[in-house]
């Protein structure tokens, strides 16, 4: 037997032993399925969290500072009927406010939902004012958003 057919049958041999099998392509196919479906719903979860932080955020952090700074100039807060709109463009309706230096607020709040914060002043539960966000389903007081808790 000379050596090229003998390193020949080698080659052929090995050549036919490197490929995958049908078993083990399923294997992996049910692994990365299994991984997906743990992985995937945690991912649409955090976008809910995401979103009630970033809710939160503004109805503590960024709204909270500019009814501030509006109170500081103007010895008071935005009425209900003047709204958080009263952050953005100087009110006309009463009491109008002598010393406004805004906009306090670059355009009209928006909760992370699509929806309109809600704002009262005077509040019913703290004395200065109510602000809040009716969360994910815009109705129930499940998942409401406030800053009284």
């Amino acid at each position: 037997m000379s050596l090229q057919k003998k390193y020949t049958g080698i080659i052929q041999e090995h050549v036919v032993d490197q490929g995958f099998t049908l078993v083990e392509i399923m294997l992996v196919v049910i692994i990365i399925a299994a991984l997906s479906a743990m992985v995937i719903p945690r991912l649409v979860g955090r976008s809910e969290q995401a979103k009630t932080s970033v809710a939160r955020s503004d109805i503590d952090s960024h709204l909270a500072t500019a009814l501030k700074l509006y109170e500081l100039d103007n010895n008071n807060f935005p009425t209900t009927e003047q709204g958080l709109q009263a952050l953005r463009v100087k009110p006309t309706t009463a009491p109008t406010p002598d010393n406004w230096n805004g906009p306090y607020i670059e355009k009209d709040p928006i909760d992370p939902w699509g929806s309109q914060y809600v704002y009262v002043s005077p509040g019913k539960h703290r004395p200065d004012y109510d602000l809040y966000s009716k969360g994910k389903n815009s109705s129930s007081e499940d998942d409401d958003i406030k800053n009284w808790d």
